[in-house]
């Protein structure tokens, strides 16, 4: 299966999984997913993740979603940089989502972070997506 943009394949595998109130899903690995992965472990959107065994040379994710009194710990998940629509910020215009009670999840050249922590370590980058 080929993939355009494993981001939102992954943002869309999490909000469907959410809506059918699943415990635990699958995704294809990859580095930029991990990252991703970590930012929403640390932030507490997701219980955490698992690698698990290459099956036919491929790798895959298990990730366990977070559910507080039956409702799904994420509210709101969409992305904001696309692929036909890149969305560039700098260290003063990243944007606060919910007032800081959600995060917005920046790739910069210094990894994969969370808003709060690319403000504190002085670097921009490009917004990946935002989760409430």
């Amino acid at each position: 299966m080929s993939q355009g943009d494993p981001i939102s394949d992954l943002i869309t595998r999490i909000r469907n999984a959410q809506m059918r109130r699943k415990e635990k899903i699958l995704t294809p690995g990859s580095r930029l997913r991990a990252s991703v992965l970590e930012v929403l472990t640390a932030e507490g959107f997701i219980r955490g993740y698992s690698a698990s065994e290459p099956v036919n040379g491929r790798s895959e994710f298990e990730i366990e979603l977070k559910y507080y009194d039956g409702e799904p710990v994420i509210r709101e998940i969409s992305r904001v940089s696309k692929p036909g629509r890149r969305v560039y910020s700098s260290v003063k215009t990243l944007p606060r989502v919910a007032n800081g009670l959600g995060v917005a999840v920046v790739s910069t050249p210094q990894g994969v972070m969370a808003d709060h922590e690319a403000r504190d370590k002085n670097v921009g980058g490009e917004v990946l997506f935002t989760v409430f």
